[in-house]
């Protein structure tokens, strides 16, 4: 038995990460390019994804790179396709996504259509784009960023918390037509996290809320990097018994 193998390692992976210029896709791409993989990162704000970028070549010599894309337009499958010349995947983690806070009585097909677009549409359109072009290699692992919210209710996130548990439920499905290729699809819900979406939230209910929250969370707020920790699990080989799963991280929040 070799005492330095680890079965958490990504070196010779390529990893995709969407989301990939802030929060927990940010993390996700730093946390992968640690432990050896080549990572793609997607974004639409072209200054911070060159900034990941930044951060992950210092990181490792890899060919990491970044496509700067909207996942909203409708060619942007496509051109995310194109940019990865041919070259396929090990590894993809959804991790774009938007919560938009309205109670079910005040929701608009406006409100509706922004959420489900980035939360559903973008996510399923693009392993689809991925799956018929043969860019994700046998044995690879496909990640979809969930949500505490959608295994309990919340206030004000019905939209949200609906989109997050159809991305459960497709997950199943998903992983059962892709089994054959040895291809593993899973899903982290994770609760909340000390990413800059919490802060705008905190800076809208006030310190106080934030702290009332914090005090249900017997381990506390989570960190971008225990996600992104979580997350080079599923993309590893330490996962490959793996599929159709959905972890749930909420720091001791549900356990009552």
């Amino acid at each position: 038995m070799k005492l330095d193998w680890n079965p958490f390692t990504l070196n010779g992976k390529r990893i995709l990460v969407t989301g990939a210029s802030s929060g927990l896709g940010y993390a996700i791409a730093i946390g992968a390019a640690r432990m050896g993989a080549e990572v793609v990162g997607v974004g639409r704000d072209a200054k911070r994804l060159q900034g990941m970028l930044e951060a992950v070549q210092l990181i490792s010599d890899k060919k990491h790179a970044i496509i700067n894309s909207d996942l909203l337009l409708s060619d942007a499958m496509t051109l995310i396709a194109d940019a990865l010349e041919a070259a396929p995947l090990d590894g993809v983690v959804h991790c774009a996504g938007i919560s938009r806070l309205a109670p079910i009585r005040q929701i608009s097909l406006k409100h509706l259509r922004e959420v489900n677009s980035i939360n559903l549409e973008a996510p399923l359109l693009l392993t689809q784009t991925l799956l018929s072009k043969n860019l994700i290699n046998k044995g690879g692992s496909i990640l979809f960023i969930s949500s505490i919210a959608a295994h309990i209710g919340v206030t004000g996130v019905g939209i949200y918390s609906g989109s997050k548990a159809f991305l459960i439920a497709v997950m199943r499905c998903l992983a059962l037509e892709v089994i054959k290729r040895k291809i593993r699809v899973n899903c982290l819900s994770p609760a909340l996290v000390d990413t800059p979406l919490l802060a705008a939230t905190s800076a809208l209910t006030g310190p106080d809320s934030m702290r009332e929250q914090e005090a249900n969370y017997p381990l506390g707020f989570g960190t971008p990097e225990d996600v992104a920790n979580a997350c080079i699990y599923f993309l590893s080989d330490a996962s490959k018994w793996v599929t159709g799963t959905t972890l749930i991280m909420d720091g001791g929040l549900t356990i009552g």
